[in-house]
């Protein structure tokens, strides 16, 4: 889908739930399905003075916890950065795969995982209401670079 796409439907759900999506909102969502990778909310308020030049951390933060509570957003807790969510109009369950090396984060969906865990907890008497997992690593381009590497030192012997 689209950024155009997105930000009307993130519209429309925002205004069927009786909240407005300003365009403050909407420019620090736009951002964030801009941007390939995870940011930080001090570098969404670098990019947003691009545009909006009296815009202030607090600004920036009032638009990140709306964005996060109607679940157009997600926020990465290892990192303490933001990402864009692509289907934000049904719950889900959330894990990440978080390159180390170029930072890249994609979204993906386990099968399986959401019933262990919910059987696990109950076990334990424990109702999980919210699962994040993050895995971080290195995604198959930094892999593929960092073989390379290696086999340069190797024929550099």
């Amino acid at each position: 889908m689209n950024r155009t796409t997105l930000i009307n439907k993130a519209r429309a759900y925002s205004e069927q739930r009786g909240a407005r999506f300003t365009p403050l909102r909407e420019k620090v969502y736009d951002i964030l399905l801009g941007k390939h990778g995870p940011m930080g909310a001090y570098e969404l308020l670098d990019e947003l003075k691009l545009t909006e030049s009296s815009a202030k951390p607090a600004t920036v933060y009032r638009a990140l916890d709306f964005l996060l509570e109607f679940g157009f957003i997600h926020r990465l807790e290892s990192t303490n950065a933001f990402v864009a969510c692509h289907h934000f109009d049904c719950h889900h369950p959330v894990q990440f795969l978080i390159c180390d090396s170029c930072g890249d984060v994609a979204e993906i969906q386990s099968e399986g995982l959401q019933e262990t865990l919910d059987s696990q907890a109950k076990k334990q008497g424990f109702k999980v209401s919210k699962q994040t997992i993050e895995a971080h690593g290195l995604c198959s381009e930094c892999q593929d670079a960092e073989n390379s590497a290696v086999e340069e030192v190797k024929h550099e012997c």
